[in-house]
């Protein structure tokens, strides 16, 4: 291999690199964002969001989210701190109150939802000599 042929596969090499790497802004390079960044980002995501209905507050302050609010359901809870997270927050501060009706079954069966049997104990199948 000549030494034009080496040197242009080096060449090669770093252009392709760079393109993998993309554009970065200052606060990418950095890895950090502003407070108002992270705070747009996460009001952003979270008016997407299925959790966006149960009208969570969310503030930040040195990249630190605090959420406030209410749900009735246990999960949206869990998913308020990773949308945080995902934005950028270094830290969050979760205040968001699981109500007591939380993760009690719901009565009659919604579309798409497993349906939730109860055996009682010592229920055994009951079955005649006779049965096909």
């Amino acid at each position: 291999m000549g030494m034009k042929t080496a040197c242009f596969f080096i060449c090669l090499l770093v252009w392709e690199l760079s393109l993998l790497a993309g554009p970065l802004t200052q606060s990418h390079s950095q890895g950090s964002f502003s407070d108002a960044e992270i705070e747009a980002t996460i009001k952003a995501k979270l008016a997407k969001s299925k959790i966006g209905k149960d009208g969570f507050q969310v503030h930040v302050k040195d990249r630190v989210a605090t959420w406030s609010g209410s749900t009735t359901v246990m999960q949206h809870k869990g998913a308020a701190t990773r949308m945080a997270k995902a934005a950028g927050a270094i830290h969050v501060l979760n205040n968001i109150k699981v109500s007591e009706q939380a993760g009690l079954p719901i009565k009659g069966n919604l579309p798409g939802q497993p349906r939730h049997v109860q055996v009682k104990p010592g229920a055994t199948d009951q079955h005649s000599d006779d049965d096909p």
